[in-house]
């Protein structure tokens, strides 16, 4: 696979990008309409977005250029908001564009503390993607404010309690995905037809989707849209280290490690540096004391690198436009090169 210097990351990363610029970057690759313009699933319309692509919601990360990027090319950017310069974006991001953007509540980092849906109010948010807690604690009051819930689940006993508690779609994401786990769970084609077949409301896939053939696999499997981490981590709008997206793109099909130590949350991650030794049960080792000096700083040692097993299907960096219409856009032809294999 190929190994992108350092110094085009950089370049990239260095980049200012203002709304401008996005919009210029993103109506080269996202200018076209699908041929069934006039037709829109639950998910588009619950979301107001052009494709039904959406960008995963990564602590540190999911950030406003990020975010921004993935909005201007007809896809649904986020923003973390465990952050306080997280939180910031959910304003600055508008400097960048006009298009939907939705907001990550992680229930964990905020059951004890509800002045975040006062703040997702005052930044006019529209869509929150909550995760990792009970969704009954925030549906409600969210709602309340006018805003769409989407819940993030890993299990149909999750989509289940999701459902009751009356959120308005689901994030269906295996265990093949990159970042906080459970041992127990099931890959995405176990889970999103389970799921499917269960529960009514408008899904979006998540865990191994990185283009349109997998994302052709998930609309098969009742998904009415998808989610990227892995994918979006590997472009050029993505402001973490050359050394991380190296390694993402030069990552084979063992190259992830779900990680479940003693005083830690169950993991996939890359299985490099730190994360390597630490599988190979090396004591002592602190998995997330120095998570910024891997993302930002480019240290493999530092800490662990939340990635999903689909890296090693990514080759290139690319730019978030042409990765959200691509993975659309391109569904159709993937369906119907598949026919052929059927046979009689």
């Amino acid at each position: 696979m190929p190994n992108f210097s350092a110094g085009l990351f950089a370049e990239a990363d260095q980049k200012t990008l203002t709304r401008g610029h996005l919009c210029t970057a993103a109506r080269a690759f996202g200018g076209r309409l699908a041929d069934n313009q006039g037709v829109t699933n639950r998910i588009q319309s619950l979301l107001g977005v052009q494709y039904p692509v959406v960008q995963a919601p990564m602590t540190y990360i999911a950030r406003a250029e990020l975010a921004a990027a993935v909005s201007e090319g007809g896809g649904l950017g986020m923003i973390e908001t465990l952050t306080p310069e997280g939180r910031a974006d959910l304003r600055r991001v508008r400097e960048l564009t006009d298009r939907p953007v939705a907001a990550n509540l992680m229930i964990q980092g905020w059951k004890r503390d509800p002045s975040i849906v006062d703040e997702l109010v005052a930044a006019e948010v529209r869509h929150v993607f909550t995760s990792a807690g009970d969704p009954a604690l925030f549906t409600e009051r969210l709602h309340d404010a006018g805003m769409t819930v989407i819940h993030v689940i890993g299990s149909l006993k999750g989509a289940m309690k999701a459902l009751d508690a009356g959120v308005d779609a689901l994030v269906v994401e295996g265990v093949e995905g990159g970042g906080f786990k459970s041992a127990l769970g099931a890959s995405t084609m176990v889970l999103l037809p389970l799921v499917a077949d269960r529960v009514g409301l408008p899904i979006i896939a998540a865990g191994g989707i990185c283009d349109a053939r997998s994302a052709a696999a998930a609309v098969v499997l009742g998904a009415e849209g998808v989610q990227m981490g892995t994918r979006m981590l590997a472009s050029h709008e993505a402001r973490v280290h050359a050394n991380f997206k190296n390694e993402i793109i030069a990552a084979g099909d063992d190259g992830t490690v779900m990680l479940d130590l003693p005083g830690n949350p169950t993991m996939r991650v890359l299985r490099t540096g730190l994360a390597a030794r630490a599988a190979a049960a090396e004591p002592g080792i602190q998995l997330l004391g120095r998570i910024t000096d891997l993302y930002f700083d480019g240290d493999m040692e530092a800490s662990v690198a939340n990635t999903g097993q689909v890296s090693s299907r990514i080759t290139e960096l690319q730019p978030a436009a042409k990765i959200v219409e691509q993975t659309w856009l391109e569904i159709e032809k993937a369906l119907n090169d598949s026919r052929s294999r059927i046979g009689q």
